[in-house]
């Protein structure tokens, strides 16, 4: 892992990467590497996640090699979750994160011995799993039964956009988004209604200085770009034929050519995946992306490389 803290005056690190999947500003629209119009962007993904819902825990697991419920854990360890929190969890329709979430702070209840006191913080606890498709959200509510969560009122389902949400101001503790902002047609817009509704953090003075208490944390695990050479020599190095191929030929061929192939075999939809592929190469690499969080008006801004930038968690406080 590597965990870089964002200085304002440094200059972004664009990876070099080859023309065709160079990123475009957040206000050039994009679906994939084809230009679309803003009006049809939110509809064209949304018929992608409508067509990929049913099969998209599965899809994730085959893509990964199940390391997104690593990288899931990590994001959730990060956002250090309390008994009556209220957080917001956007892109979140299958409730992967926010399952983890309602985890943690039961798990943070069980070792207090449920004291007695503190009987009323679970019911004040708010987790809202919030998606812009209807079909993951039902994903979602269909996993929460099996988990025994269905009538758990500290699990809130919304249906809403990310670049316009319902929840009032200064209202959430918490802010996490995985593997969704990358689809949005605004990056800005998300970034600011996520500082807008997020509550102040609370900091406290410790030995090593100010200590986050709780509140004000901002969390984005995606998809992002490979930093470190030998991450990009790992893909498909057992075969002979690519032995001579540079490293990040052979991360784009798994990327363009194998996911797009699994997708088609396990779920009968090639370009929803294809598609998915395209959207990280359009994504901002890392030090772009955290400049776009700290001119939303964050603060702190770090992000942790994962598997050598393959994904990449952000995070930035609102003080």
């Amino acid at each position: 892992m590597a965990l870089k803290l964002v200085s304002r005056k440094l200059g972004s690190k664009f990876l070099p990467m080859l023309s065709s999947t160079s990123p475009l500003h957040s206000h050039a629209t994009s679906f994939g590497f084809k230009h679309v119009r803003e009006e049809e962007k939110s509809q064209l993904v949304g018929n992608v996640f409508s067509s990929v819902a049913s099969n998209y825990d599965l899809m994730n697991d085959l893509m990964s090699g199940g390391l997104h419920r690593l990288w899931k854990d990590r994001l959730v360890s990060m956002l250090n979750p309390f008994p009556g929190m209220k957080h917001l969890d956007v892109a979140g329709g299958t409730g992967d994160v926010a399952f983890r979430i309602l985890d943690g702070i039961s798990s943070i209840k069980r070792r207090a011995n449920q004291d007695p006191i503190n009987d009323h913080l679970q019911e004040e606890t708010q987790i809202h799993a919030c998606d812009i498709n209807p079909n993951m959200l039902n994903v979602g509510r269909k996993r929460a039964i099996e988990r025994g969560l269905g009538e758990d009122k500290s699990l809130i389902w919304v249906e809403g956009d990310a670049e316009a949400l319902s929840f009032e101001d200064n209202t959430m503790d918490g802010y996490t988004i995985a593997f969704g902002i990358r689809n949005v047609t605004h990056i800005e817009k998300v970034l600011a209604e996520a500082y807008r509704l997020l509550r102040m953090a609370y900091l406290v003075r410790g030995s090593d200085g100010l200590v986050l208490k709780h509140g004000g944390r901002f969390l984005c695990l995606e998809l992002s770009h490979v930093e470190v050479p030998v991450f990009k020599e790992l893909t498909l190095h057992h075969l002979s034929c690519f032995k001579n191929v540079p490293f990040s030929c052979r991360y784009d061929y798994y990327s363009f050519s194998v996911i797009p192939a699994v997708g088609e075999l396990v779920a009968g939809d090639r370009d929803s995946y294809q598609y998915l592929v395209e959207s990280i190469r359009r994504f901002p690499p890392q030090e772009k992306f955290a400049s776009m969080i700290a001119d939303a008006g964050f603060q702190k801004v770090e992000y942790e490389n994962l598997v050598g930038g393959v994904v990449a968690i952000h995070s930035g406080l609102k003080i």
